[in-house]
């Protein structure tokens, strides 16, 4: 678009498009040409296209309230959470103390059952010698070295593995410790009784290796 002049020419019309006013540093309206547009605050925003304008003080969008959480509602929920992960630890550790001091208990007791099992073994070997050693002192064979070292070999064995022997005419038959080999009725016995020992039994602590074997007699 031209204009003209006293000379005989044409004036160049320049339009100022520019959305940012140079002089006010306002925004233009975007439907608006330059020269006279109408102007809006740089700082409230660019005006939107259909031209409404928002209003001061107006609520934020609802998106935008829930994208910042409460900083101290964040830490309170961190921290109830490592509470329970901590409560969770210390539950497990305690389980396995537990599972540990059980197995410390079973295997005290199985190596006191084993080491009790062995000795047994030993006692039971030496039952034999034991007996024959009985067998002479009653007959009187057992004198000079071989007595002492006897009366040792039984020392010993009461005293470290609790070896005694039972068994004695007289005592009343009791089916726990003793066998009976032999039965005879006596019409003035009241209850069953050992008349004679056939074989001693030989004990350790309370564990009873061996029943006496013996010959009863009791009433009819």
């Amino acid at each position: 678009m031209t204009e003209g002049n006293e000379e005989g020419y044409e004036r160049p019309v320049v339009n100022d498009r520019r959305k940012i006013d140079p002089e006010t540093g306002r925004v233009r309206s975007a439907g608006t040409a330059g020269g006279g547009p109408e102007m809006v605050d740089a700082a409230e925003g660019i005006v939107p296209e259909d031209g409404s304008q928002p209003e001061p003080g107006g609520e934020a969008p609802e998106g935008a309230q829930g994208a910042e959480e409460d900083p101290l509602a964040q830490a309170q929920a961190q921290a109830a959470d490592l509470q329970d992960q901590l409560a969770r630890r210390n539950a497990d550790v305690y389980n396995l103390q537990q599972e540990y001091n059980a197995y410390v208990r079973r295997s005290k007791a199985d190596a006191a059952n084993q080491r009790r099992a062995g000795a047994n073994e030993v006692l039971e070997a030496l039952m034999g010698v034991l007996d024959d050693v009985d067998a002479a002192r009653k007959h009187g064979d057992l004198a000079g070295p071989f007595a002492a070292i006897a009366e040792k070999l039984e020392g010993t064995l009461g005293q470290r593995f609790e070896l005694s022997r039972f068994g004695e005419v007289g005592e009343e038959f009791d089916p726990e410790v003793h066998e009976a080999l032999m039965h005879s009725a006596d019409p003035e016995a009241t209850s069953t009784t050992v008349t004679q020992v056939l074989q001693p039994g030989y004990r350790a602590g309370e564990r009873v290796l061996r029943a006496a074997r013996v010959a009863v007699a009791g009433p009819e």
